[in-house]
């Protein structure tokens, strides 16, 4: 997997712990499904000047995309795109275009009458400020709209924090931008269970199969414990084809069981959700 993606996650919340950061995983999940891998996530309190440093960070690491989650409401604390601005050195203003899908919303909440009136407060208009050369992507969820921006040959894209609306965003509009950079690549895994035997007697094991599996990542999760020996072993691979992507994995599989039978080990295969 050749192309890369970062992820901040910007939200006091997550880093008080009152709120699960679902918005990650479910952010990887999605990128390692499209043929892409993430290579780090990074929680930042709603701060102008943190947000600011974390954007600039990931900048001087030059992934081939930075993907934000949380920050573009309507409230005070609604800090990414000015954070953004800044990191990029630009100023922000009102974006004729992410104006008009702000009044639209509000438009039809009023014809649903969920509001009496249309009015863009200063609230409200807050969520139509972008970074100058930034271009909105339409929210079909919520109100605020996405953002995205190129910087050099990397693609900054700002997502809502609200899950629904970052997944819906995210499939409508950041899911075709990420399949044509990923080109024809497909994603396979399969995982196992083992059980009665023990994690450091499989580390070695796994090395050798790696090494004999180049293209294919097996990682140990454990369960139980040294005494109580209980593994998920998850192996995954990105290839040209499905089929491809499918022989790698099928072959290390074969060698992995195997070798845990040889150990005493039981196997049970595990259904993936992907």
């Amino acid at each position: 997997m050749n192309q890369t993606v970062e992820i901040i996650c910007v939200g006091n919340e997550l880093l008080i712990g009152k709120t699960l950061n679902t918005n990650a995983q479910w952010l990887a999940k999605r990128i390692t499904n499209l043929g892409l891998t993430t290579r780090r996530i990074t929680v930042v309190s709603d701060n102008i000047h943190e947000i600011s440093d974390v954007i600039k960070e990931v900048i001087q690491r030059g992934p081939h995309f930075l993907l934000t989650t949380g920050g573009l409401g309507p409230t005070f604390d609604d800090m990414t795109l000015v954070g953004l601005a800044k990191a990029l050195g630009c100023n922000i203003e009102i974006n004729e275009e992410a104006l008009n899908m702000v009044q639209e919303k509000y438009l039809t909440y009023a014809q649903k009458k969920r509001m009496n009136a249309v009015e863009l407060t200063p609230h409200r208009l807050k969520m139509a400020k972008f970074p100058i050369g930034a271009r909105p992507l339409p929210n079909p969820v919520g109100t605020a709209p996405a953002a995205l921006i190129e910087h050099g040959k990397m693609t900054i894209i700002a997502l809502p924090g609200v899950p629904s609306e970052m997944k819906s965003i995210f499939n409508e509009s950041v899911t075709p931008i990420l399949k044509q950079t990923a080109g024809d690549v497909s994603f396979f895994e399969k995982s196992i269970e083992s059980r009665d035997v023990m994690e450091s007697t499989m580390a070695p094991l796994i090395d050798t199969i790696m090494q004999k599996n180049p293209h294919v990542y097996i990682k140990s999760h454990p369960k139980g414990s040294e005494k109580v020996p209980y593994i998920e072993f998850h192996i995954s691979t990105t290839a040209k084809t499905a089929s491809t992507a499918r022989r790698y994995v099928n072959k290390a599989l074969i060698q992995l069981t195997e070798l845990i039978q040889e150990n005493g080990g039981k196997i049970k295969i595990v259904k993936n959700t992907r």
